[in-house]
């Protein structure tokens, strides 16, 4: 399990939980919220209508009906939570087809007239083929990270020059397959996989598309374990030169691996080199980091000019765009994320005296992240009493859900909070400071960690946590021998399955044992 760490404006953690002492006082959790609990977060603000909707964190078609109950794509929660059970995640096509085409909208009219852009969906984040489908009917191309991401692409029907293929450890046979396949680009990550990937395009007969990925040492605003530009981590050919390398005035990168890598694919028989990657972490809300980042590439871009000849023709600045996953988050709309990207992106060209290549960039949790929503129902709930920040006693709602860390691993990886409403009814009574937990054999199993809920929320009740859309499905698991949810889209008032729930005997068939018995 990844270490935690403290961030900057996140709750304070309360102190482990134990027993009242004699003659102690817990202050009532069942009084109407009218000012901060001194348990929740600085950002959590205290309810005064939980049947609101924070319009950043659901689906754009996200409402409440006149009984009260979550309305998504035009299907409220408890016809979905019947007809396809819980956990389920639920995903709004239209509002996936929107922040899409947002971007592609965004994007091109930023860098016209001076270069195209290609926009292609990081698959990393919620891949199907129906997602896949989507994403390339609304004009973007397709990222892939593995072979059995490049799979489904395929299988989509998405064109394969339109799709690309990403990850610091290829096989062999997922190199062959992408090859044989004909797809738009292999990102190299390093200087082994650079010549495998000539090697494997010599024994086909091609000539390979090459993107080299870079590490130009930003360090994101992100959690440690999501930022992937800074030296020390597994991806991509840093910009550093070796301690030993001669130094070059004119060159700073002359010897680093990336420099190495640029010089190799260059002299290489079977590879076309197009261009230069770089991704520099996950949930950024800040423009500088992108900027640096895409200044130091083209640096390297005009150090290729100089010494080669040769203007490499394309520049890939990597996805990570942050979406809102509680009230405290505040996201960019993508002609925010364009404009500051294209300004940086000309001035860092002047100075080169370069062209300004052909852009691409990898948005996936901005898409399908908010377009997306889980649906859990209620079990058991209890207090616990806990010390204040003050020395105080204090009483914590638990309220567990009938999923967990199994359906969104987020939590237990980075940290990350989420919110939650009730969402099947209409919401009454006063409320209630909870922290919503799975149901696993694991105390760091928690779902939610501070949200306002109805004091009357009774089992069964369904709960709704938006901005699921990205990495849940996709880190999901069998832990504990749960099986995994389905996910169902929604668009025009009806709904239909895009990858089904696992039944427990579908799992278990992977057992030996169990497989013997039939």
């Amino acid at each position: 399990m990844a270490q935690r760490r403290h961030r900057a404006g996140a709750a304070q953690r309360a102190r482990p939980t134990r027993g009242l002492r004699a003659g102690e006082d817990v202050r009532p959790m069942t009084e109407t919220v009218a000012g901060p609990h001194p348990l929740a977060p600085e950002w959590l603000r205290p309810l005064t209508d939980s049947a609101a909707l924070e319009d950043k964190l659901f689906p754009a078609d996200a409402h409440r009906d006149d009984q009260g109950r979550l309305v998504l794509g035009g299907v409220d929660v408890e016809t979905l939570a019947a007809q396809h059970g819980t956990p389920l995640y639920v995903i709004s096509e239209d509002d996936f087809r929107s922040r899409a085409r947002a971007f592609v909208e965004a994007f091109s009219e930023a860098f016209a007239p001076e270069t195209d852009v290609d926009v292609f969906y990081a698959g990393k984040a919620f891949l199907s083929t129906h997602a896949a489908r989507w994403a390339a009917e609304e004009g973007l191309c397709v990222d892939t990270a593995s072979g059995g991401e490049l799979a489904v692409a395929l299988a989509a029907e998405v064109e394969p020059a339109r799709i690309g293929l990403h990850g610091n450890n290829k096989s062999d046979a997922e190199i062959v397959r992408a090859l044989k396949a004909g797809i738009g680009r292999i990102i190299a990550d390093s200087l082994d996989e650079l010549a495998r990937i000539d090697q494997l395009a010599r024994s086909a007969g091609v000539t390979a598309p090459v993107m080299l990925r870079l590490t130009p040492g930003v360090h994101a605003s992100t959690h440690e374990y999501i930022a992937t530009a800074h030296e020390d981590q597994k991806f991509g050919l840093s910009l550093t030169p070796s301690s030993d390398a001669d130094t070059d005035q004119e060159n700073p990168y002359a010897g680093s691996p990336a420099w190495s890598a640029v010089e190799h694919a260059l002299a290489a028989e079977h590879i076309e080199l197009r261009g230069l990657h770089c991704h520099i972490g996950s949930q950024i809300f800040e423009p500088e980091g992108f900027e640096v980042a895409a200044a130091k590439l083209i640096g390297l871009l005009g150090r290729v000019r100089a010494r080669h000849g040769v203007e490499l023709p394309e520049l890939d600045l990597g996805g990570g765009h942050g979406i809102a996953y509680t009230e405290a988050d505040s996201p960019r709309h993508p002609r925010q994320i364009a404009q500051a990207l294209a300004g940086a992106v000309r001035t860092a060209c002047d100075a080169e005296g370069i062209e300004v290549p052909r852009i691409s960039i990898e948005p996936g949790r901005a898409i399908v992240g908010p377009a997306g929503v889980t649906l859990y129902r209620v079990g058991v709930q209890k207090d616990v009493q806990v010390d204040g920040p003050s020395g105080e006693t204090l009483s914590r709602r638990y309220v567990a859900v009938d999923g967990g860390m199994s359906d969104n691993a987020r939590g237990v990886l980075y940290d990350a909070d989420y919110s939650a409403v009730l969402a099947g009814r209409k919401v009454t009574g006063n409320h209630v400071l909870s922290r919503i937990v799975g149901k696993h054999c694991e105390s760091g199993d928690i779902v939610v960690r501070d949200v306002y809920l109805p004091t009357t929320t009774a089992r069964d009740d369904l709960l709704a946590v938006p901005a699921t859309g990205a990495y849940c499905h996709s880190l999901s698991s069998n832990y504990n021998l749960l099986a995994r949810p389905a996910v169902v889209a929604v668009k025009d008032g009806a709904s239909r399955v895009l990858i089904r729930r696992e039944t427990e005997e579908q799992m278990l068939r992977r057992d030996t044992g169990f497989a013997a018995q039939d």
